[in-house]
């Protein structure tokens, strides 16, 4: 159900900024432990949204210091 993913993804997006913002690293899994507990199907595709948008996070954090280290040593040398 395309509805069920894209509640679930904005679930997500909303909780891992809120944890950000609270600075409360538990909030996110919280959250899943309140949807499990009437929708295991929609929870499911709570944790793998959260999953997909921290390891994208991550990654885009990655790509942007190497690229600014690139930049660091061109200018260098």
């Amino acid at each position: 159900m395309r509805i069920t993913e894209e509640l679930a993804d904005a679930l997500a997006r909303d909780a891992i900024a809120a944890a950000e913002d609270l600075d409360d690293e538990k909030l996110v899994n919280q959250v899943a432990d309140v949807i499990g507990a009437s929708s295991p199907s929609t929870e499911e595709l709570y944790r793998t949204a959260v999953r997909v948008r921290l390891a994208e996070a991550r990654a885009r954090r990655f790509l942007e210091e190497r690229i600014r280290k690139g930049k660091v040593e061109a200018a260098e040398g």
